[in-house]
């Protein structure tokens, strides 16, 4: 191990430390806090600050300097709530996670589990994405199971998992999905996947048009609902307040092997983009989205 590593190996425990013990403040504080860290991270170090206003004007260039502005900084404000309600996912209660995170259609999951049906649920990043994943073992009587990218540092991904976890979903490595899911295949289940993630390899993706820009969509939702059957359905998270959100299903497919290839691709990116036309302010737009670019060869639907 590297003297970089073992530092930031050693110093991971003590900061975790430091998240645990701030895990247990009252939401007004940790809310005092998301503005100490809104002017830091906004402010002093402009974090990803090209990122996103080369994101938000090619996303909506039809919207005036002003406009784009106001989502700008509508951004950095959530993103900063994002931060400190994920540090209280290490220790808040199932009782209020309930209350801040409600499902309005409940029922439209539990309707598959009477009939015997594995579902793939399929959103993006947006509004609190972290919460909406870890509520799916209270959402319904399918057993719960989430997809999920490794965190470098060991220490942080170990306590990620944790916290994740905690309330009783099963979490899927993303690079060992094909053996999981076959393991899996006689579980009555309902898999969590983030749709938005920026392909390793874009030839592998859908090209398609996406808020005004070619955009490689990972087919991994799609594929998994295909190969074993599965209904697939969108999760529309939305902000009712600061720190309360509602999360309501929207049905993409009840029998995925019966779609054409694609389908389901299009019409859960389709929901995405809608969601995030609604109210712009609430999606990741620091993360680099369009850093891959169309092969030639490839045509955007």
């Amino acid at each position: 191990m590297s003297g970089k590593k073992k530092f930031l190996f050693w110093f991971s425990y003590p900061f975790l430390g430091l998240v645990y013990a701030l895990s247990v403040l009252p939401m007004p504080v940790m809310y005092a806090l998301s503005h100490l860290i809104h002017f830091v991270l906004y402010r002093i170090f402009r974090y990803r600050t090209d990122v996103v206003r080369q994101n938000l004007r090619k996303s909506f260039p039809e919207k005036s300097a002003a406009e784009l502005k106001s989502i700008e900084k509508v951004f950095y404000r959530h993103l900063s709530d994002v931060f400190v309600e994920t540090i209280k996912s290490f220790t808040i209660s199932k009782k209020e996670l309930s209350k801040r995170m409600q499902v309005v259609n409940a029922e439209l999951l539990e309707s598959f589990y009477k009939k015997g049906r594995k579902v793939i649920a399929v959103t993006g990043h947006y509004g609190n994405w972290e919460w909406a994943a870890i509520t799916l073992p209270f959402q319904s009587s399918l057993s719960p199971q989430g997809v999920y990218l490794p965190i470098k540092d060991p220490v942080f991904n170990n306590a990620m998992i944790r916290s994740r976890s905690r309330f009783g979903i099963d979490l899927l490595l993303a690079s060992d999905m094909q053996n999981e899911m076959l393991k899996r295949k006689d579980v009555l289940s309902i898999t969590g996947f983030i749709a938005d993630q920026s392909p390793s390899d874009p030839s592998r993706g859908l090209w398609l048009e996406f808020l005004n820009q070619e955009t490689s969509v990972a087919r991994g939702t799609e594929k998994y609902a295909r190969l074993y059957n599965m209904a697939v359905v969108f999760g529309k998270i939305r902000k009712v307040r600061r720190g309360y959100y509602t999360l309501e299903y929207r049905l993409i497919s009840e029998n995925a092997a019966d779609t054409i290839e694609g389908e389901i691709t299009r019409a859960h990116t389709k929901v995405l983009e809608e969601l995030i036309q609604e109210e712009p302010g609430l999606w990741l737009w620091s993360h680099k989205r369009w850093k891959h670019k169309k092969p030639s060869h490839d045509q955007v639907a």
